[in-house]
């Protein structure tokens, strides 16, 4: 039965009391607070009433099964008064002789059966791994007053009892996993004992790093990272989703090489990149380092052949003033719609121009090769030699060249 039935344990626990107190007893039960029922009928009955719900203390933290999640463990505690057969009437000599007979009647359980129970609610208790303790409790004069405080407002002499332990249990399903010492790779599978034992022990917590040299780096630099426990077996360096592999190490630091075939859109643009340290684990699993701040630099190569120029529209520049189309060519000088970069023209200790027009002109085997900056005539500068200034998320590149538009 679905251990999620149980969430009905509260309702067939109350209906097998109902149903078991009818069957000794021959009265009618009724459910809810000890009132009057309305319309009132004139019929001799006892009434159950559930005033309290508490937490079993002793099961609190008793699973169903070693490692697995406990349920929770209810005690259901209730109220039975009688009444008179004008149905209204508790404190007379025959709601006494009622009240008496259900009193024989729990006495007689003590544990409570599940039949008779409604078909409705057998799966709810039929996974309750104890059996139902019935036991009668005190029912001091101030508990009957706050209980019995309502509509109806009448002191009503009632017995109490509770029910324990109750167990709903949680509706997801146990977490389990395969025996230690069996091959399921095999079929059938293959008992391989001790052989299949595997607990790794590290002497170390692992690589941790602190320093970075250089910060800035561009394509095939070797970068340097220092830190503790860079000596352990299985290192390799995490430059933002790139792995790259180990090329020297010692306890206090290691080395690797940003290789150049990273350079494709797919993996990696120039920009800021968190760099760690990833040790490989017997289990296959990956322990990394904490991170660290590295920037890789793009690069400026010579200068692509003389641009046309652009004789676009525009307002007239000064007389004297030039206009041309720069093609440059370099290595992670950006992708379309996903990085910022920008062309700008620098001298005499400032920016005259700042071009950020796109026109990627790289081979399709070789992306982020080349790129064409195309200036209007609103872009326009005073004649004369101008160095090239490139950046690309916020890294800006080492080499330049000039452009001469005297």
């Amino acid at each position: 039965m679905a251990l999620a039935d149980s969430v009905n344990a509260i309702a067939a626990v109350t209906d097998a009391i109902s149903l078991r107190l009818h069957e000794k007893t021959g009265l009618d039960v009724t459910i809810g607070r000890p009132e009057p029922v309305k319309p009132i009928s004139a019929i001799k009955r006892l009434n159950l009433f559930l005033y309290e719900v508490q937490f079993d203390g002793c099961l609190k933290n008793v699973p169903l099964d070693d490692g697995q999640r406990p349920p929770l463990w209810l005690v259901l505690k209730y109220l039975l008064t009688a009444f008179e057969k004008d149905g209204k009437t508790s404190d007379s000599i025959a709601a006494y002789e009622n009240l008496g007979r259900g009193i024989r009647a729990l006495q007689e359980l003590n544990f409570l059966p599940l039949a008779p129970v409604s078909p409705a609610y057998v799966t709810a208790l039929g996974d309750n791994p104890q059996e139902l303790k019935v036991t009668f409790d005190e029912a001091p004069l101030d508990m009957l007053s706050k209980v019995m405080q309502g509509s109806d407002e009448k002191y009503r002499l009632s017995v109490a009892f509770q029910i324990r332990p109750v167990m709903i249990a949680a509706a997801e399903p146990p977490s389990y996993s395969l025996l230690v010492g069996v091959d399921y790779t095999t079929t059938p599978a293959t008992t391989i004992g001790e052989e299949g034992i595997r607990i790794p022990v590290i002497p170390s917590l692992g690589p941790s790093i602190t320093e970075i040299s250089p910060a800035s780096f561009e394509l095939g630099a070797t970068v340097t990272i220092k830190g503790t426990d860079l000596h352990l077996a299985n290192l390799s360096a995490n430059l933002g989703p790139v792995n790259l592999p180990v090329t020297m190490q010692k306890p206090d630091r290691l080395q690797f090489v940003v290789k150049e075939d990273i350079a494709t859109p797919a993996l990696i643009s120039a920009g800021s990149h968190p760099i760690s340290v990833a040790q490989l684990l017997p289990t296959g699993r990956r322990r990394l380092s904490n991170l660290l701040i590295g920037n890789l630099l793009p690069s400026l190569g010579p200068p692509g052949p003389p641009g046309a120029i652009n004789v676009a529209a525009g307002p007239k520049p000064p007389a004297g003033w030039h206009f041309t189309t720069i093609d440059i060519t370099g290595k992670l000088l950006g992708q379309d719609n996903i990085d910022d970069f920008y062309l700008s023209l620098f001298r005499e200790g400032r920016i005259f121009a700042t071009l950020d027009s796109q026109n990627d002109t790289s081979p399709a085997l070789a992306p982020q090769t080349r790129r064409r900056f195309v200036m209007s005539q609103s872009d326009a500068v005073p004649p004369g030699k101008y160095l090239v200034i490139y950046r690309v998320n916020g890294q800006q590149a080492p080499q330049g060249f000039a452009v001469d538009l005297s």
